[in-house]
This record gives C-alpha cells, structure tokens and sequence, in this order.
C-alpha cells in the first residue's frame, strides 16, 4: 500500500513542487519544473485508506475542521527531508490532497537574483509592499527571502500572520514571531487588529484576502510599520486596482489616498521553464511608487501607471515583457515559453528585436555596455534596464 510520507520524500527527490492525489480515480502526480508527472508505477490508494493515511498525519481538531466545512489548509514536515504545505478538500464525495514542498532553506535574495528594488523596498521604516502573481508562482519564495535579510541585518521585532506558517524563520539580528491561523489567530484580520499592542516593526501577512484584512494592513502601514503582503494578481496595474475595488464605492476614493501615500511597491513575478530543463527561471514586473505613480493612484488613473513602468528604468522599475525579454537574450529561457508567459506577446516581440539590433550594432561599432565618453547608454528597450537577469533555482 502507498504511503504519503515516502510520496512526499520521493517527490523532494524528484525535485518536484506539489504533489497531487487524485484519490477517485487512483492516480498520483507530481510537479516537477512547472509540468505533471504521473507516478505510474505506484499502487492506487483505496478512498477509505487514503482517508485514514492523511488523517494520521493530523492533529484531532484539524481532522474535525475538515469534516466540518471539508477544506483545511496545513502544514507538515518529514522530519530530515523537507516541511509541506497541504490542503485536503473533497470531490465527488472522495477525500483528496495536494502537497507543496517547502524547503527547510530559504534562499537568500542573491540566489534568487531578485530586482535591485527589493534591496530598497526592505530598507524602508514603513510602508506597503505587496508581492503578487498566480498560485505557484514563487511568491512565498520571494517574501520570505526578503524577510530573512531583514532578520539577519535589523534590530526589529517581525510579525508574521500565515495560513499556514510555510518557511520557518529562526531569531538572529531581529526578534521574529511566527503566527497560524486557526492554531495561534482566528483570522488574518483578528490577528492585525492587536498586532500593534505586539510592538511590532516589519509585519508580514500571508495572504491579504479581504477587504477588512486589507483595510488593516494599509492602516499598520500608515501607523508606521513596514508591512508585506500577498496578493493573486498578475500586474502591478491590476493589484492597484484589486485592492481599490474592493471597498464600496463610497470609500474608494479615501483608500487610494491612503494608498498612494503608502505603498512602498509592487512586485509581480511569474515562473518560466529554463531552456536546460534544470528548473525554472522568475521574471519579475516592478512598480517603484515614485511621486508621479502616487499622483496616479490617487486621481484614479491606474490605467496610465504600466507606461511609467515601462520607461522606469531609472527607478529600477521593469515590465514583466522586459524581464522576460531579458532572460531570452541571456538563452536562460526558450523563446516560445516566454512569450506564452508575455503580457503582451507584440510588445514582447518588439523587445526582442530591439535586443538584436542593439547587440547588432554594438559588435560593428565593437563597443562595450558604455556610449563613447564612458556615459551609460540610455535606456532602450531591454538592454536599457539595469537590472541582471532573475533566475529561480528549485
């Protein structure tokens, strides 16, 4: 008989992400580098013996919130190989599960090559940064690591509130807490209504998933506290305008006030295959809330803020079509998985060719990265970004 224990092992020995139990009809999976393998040479699990597998692994008042509203959200570690976030739900009537792998090292923000905005953004006494993008994409990575570099270099006190508690932070310069729903707080926004009696510097919440949870994030940043949060949004544009929407149309103005004056950035980050198959590479859009985006947001004229990401360079701001673009001319990644992951597969084209032609010229002119005189070049298209490519190991 199958066992998810030695499963969730041979998937870290995969290398895999998840692992996928698809219980009714037998079979297991694997995600290995963003693509579904499936375990063909394991036995099938019966529902009744999955069940009782997977509720072992539990502690009693999960297995009854499970039976209750049938969903629960979870952690767990195999002690030696890695911890796992879980989520067990129901379909057509059969208990089913499915597995992230979250390795015991968070990877600091050099491995991941993360955008040189990231350096500034943890610099800052207060403010809003929210990390976003699809499920999967990587965000939980990014957050952590930046919250890592903030607890090996600051004397503060972080909070963090998560659903569940993923990558486990050690003390070392600051003082961290480490907060699970259900377990430590009834809900995301329970726990940010007494987080600032906790004497609290830098809060992390791990999903920002309503408008009251929302709402009291901006105020603990507008309270002067650095807060990151989470949102599943593609863009930069359409996480300003998420959380915007969600207020009643009576407070919306009230809120991109508030907003503009406290975002500190947005980074928007998706995961693309690696053109040598040896995991995926991240590509990263950031938004930099410089005084003309604040200007923006509060008029109500997000729609204009993509072209001032796109001629940002200067702020360290990027489009996710000139990260992507980026990493094609580095060949970390194929042509044909970039542009599947594009915003704008014309624009995204245009910036290739730009490329080209700019690495054209360079080799007739036998210049280097510098015009004549030792001045940078000035930005154009890709080329024109300072920052070096990005690249997720896994």
């Amino acid at each position: 008989m199958p066992n998810i224990r030695g499963l969730l092992e041979r998937c870290v020995q995969m290398q895999g992400s998840d692992l996928h139990f698809k219980v009714d009809t037998g079979k297991i999976y694997v995600r290995v580098h963003g693509d579904l393998v499936y375990l063909d040479d394991v036995a099938a699990y019966s529902p009744e013996q999955f069940r009782n597998d997977l509720f072992s692994m539990l502690k009693p008042e999960q297995v009854e919130r499970f039976k209750k509203i049938q969903e629960l959200d979870f952690s767990f570690e195999v002690v030696g190989v890695s911890r796992f976030r879980g989520n067990a739900y129901q379909q057509r009537g059969v208990v089913q599960a499915a597995f992230r792998v979250i390795p015991y090292e968070i990877q600091n923000m050099e491995d991941l090559e993360l955008p040189a905005a990231c350096y500034d953004f943890i610099e800052r006494p207060r403010g809003l940064v929210l990390v976003t993008g699809p499920a999967g994409s990587g965000k939980s990575t990014t957050q952590a690591a930046m919250v890592d570099r903030i607890n090996r270099t600051r004397h503060d006190h972080i909070v963090t509130v998560e659903d569940p508690i993923e990558f486990v932070h050690d003390d070392h310069t600051a003082l961290i807490n480490q907060r699970e729903l259900e377990s430590d707080t009834l809900s995301f926004a329970n726990a940010l209504k007494y987080v600032l009696r906790q004497d609290p510097d830098v809060i992390l919440v791990g999903e920002m998933r309503d408008l009251e949870t929302i709402h009291l994030a901006i105020t603990a940043a507008e309270t002067g506290h650095l807060v990151f949060g989470t949102l599943h949004t593609v863009d930069a544009v359409q996480t300003v305008d998420r959380i915007v929407d969600v207020f009643p149309i009576h407070s919306q103005q009230q809120i991109r006030m508030q907003l503009s004056v406290n975002l500190v950035g947005v980074i928007s980050q998706t995961l693309v295959r690696r053109a040598d198959a040896a995991g995926r590479a991240a590509a990263f859009e950031v938004l930099v809330a410089t005084s003309a985006v604040r200007n923006l947001i509060r008029e109500n004229k997000s729609y204009q803020i993509g072209s001032l990401i796109q001629t940002g360079a200067r702020a360290k701001m990027q489009t996710l079509d000139q990260a992507l673009a980026r990493l094609v001319e580095r060949d970390i990644v194929a042509y044909e998985d970039a542009r599947y992951k594009a915003k704008d597969p014309n624009e995204f084209d245009r910036l290739i060719e730009l490329g080209k032609k700019d690495e054209a010229n360079q080799a007739n002119t036998g210049q280097g990265g510098n015009a004549p005189g030792g001045a940078p070049k000035p930005a154009a298209g890709v080329r024109g970004q300072p920052n070096r490519p990005q690249v997720r190991r896994e």
